[in-house]
């Protein structure tokens, strides 16, 4: 694996770091103030998930995505949700 230009590769695939994906829910799937309102509740009640990762878990809820690829181990505490961490 290599880093070039902030973006990751590894067998001619290109990963993007979590500025680059943040930067693609914004503009593809507009954060509603609902998504904001269950991110707070995740962050909250539900084993202290940091502000981002639920944000990320309340935007995939209502884009009904199951799977994220991540290195982050806390998306394995979301009961329903696959992590894919290995390339």
């Amino acid at each position: 694996m290599c880093l070039t230009a902030g973006a990751f590769h590894c067998r001619g695939e290109r990963f993007v770091t979590d500025a680059e994906a943040l930067q693609e829910i914004l503009h593809r799937y507009a954060i509603e103030k609902a998504d904001v309102l269950r991110a707070a509740e995740i962050a909250q009640h539900r084993g202290k998930f940091s502000a981002r990762d639920a944000l990320h878990i309340a935007t995939m809820q209502r884009m009904k995505v199951k799977s994220i690829l991540s290195f982050d181990s806390d998306f394995d505490r979301w009961p329903g949700l696959t992590r894919i961490h290995r390339m």
